[in-house]
């Protein structure tokens, strides 16, 4: 795939999205920042800006399913409806997924699927923010699975407006991304194939490791298997 595919933001997933607010104050040192609402998926959003010279436009995003919203017709993104997620970010928050952003998802899926691999059709998405609409396209399995236990980035291509543009700097950054997989030469072959820049993978239990410039120090925030 030529086209450029880089980090644009984690996902961290939380029980509600009060106890991610409560998360990312003990451990990263700062409150987040607004986000909005995902009609599509019945989910919402609290949003940090963590973009270096490294990974520009970077952001971290703290996800939990909107308890007062309808649910969705589908399967949600990110593997939120999974039970053993669940289990999992109710005992606390913890990253599990990463996205990657492309100047064209779809050659992105089609390389991947040459290689068996399925990230799912693209959807078209958007949210109301202050600032305007937002609009992207995103891919999307109909299980909701990340694959690779996170591992495989989901697609994002943004139209005009990034998220990122609009947000101010929580003294924050990413140093690192690692992803550990024990199948790390499958895993290692399908970022080579979108082009994905930024990120090491590494034979090893599952597991993605983000290291982090925060106010209290660099702060690595794991997986762990989830």
């Amino acid at each position: 795939m030529s086209a450029n595919c880089v980090v644009d933001h984690l996902v961290v997933a939380a029980d509600t999205l009060g106890h991610g607010v409560q998360w990312c104050e003990a451990t990263l040192g700062v409150t987040p920042g607004p986000g909005g609402e995902h009609p599509l998926m019945g989910t919402h959003n609290r949003l940090l800006c963590i973009a270096t010279p490294d990974y520009p436009r970077a952001y971290l995003e703290i996800i939990a399913i909107h308890a007062q919203a309808p649910a969705p017709a589908r399967r949600r993104w990110f593997d939120l409806d999974d039970p053993a997620l669940q289990h999992q970010v109710r005992a606390r928050p913890r990253l599990v997924h990463f996205v990657a952003r492309t100047t064209d998802a779809r050659a992105g899926v089609r390389a991947l699927r040459a290689l068996g691999l399925e990230r799912g059709p693209l959807l078209a998405a958007q949210r109301a923010t202050p600032g305007g609409l937002l609009r992207w396209k995103i891919t999307v399995r109909r299980d909701g699975q990340r694959l690779f236990y996170g591992g495989l980035p989901t697609l994002i291509e943004w139209d005009a407006t990034h998220p990122a543009d609009g947000m101010p700097d929580a003294g924050l950054g990413l140093r690192s991304l690692h992803v550990f997989h024990p199948r790390a030469a499958d895993l290692r072959a399908a970022h080579q194939a979108i082009g994905l820049q930024g990120v090491t993978v590494a034979e090893g239990p599952p597991n993605l490791a983000a290291a982090l410039f925060t106010p209290k120090g660099v702060v690595t925030i794991e997986s762990e298997g989830t």
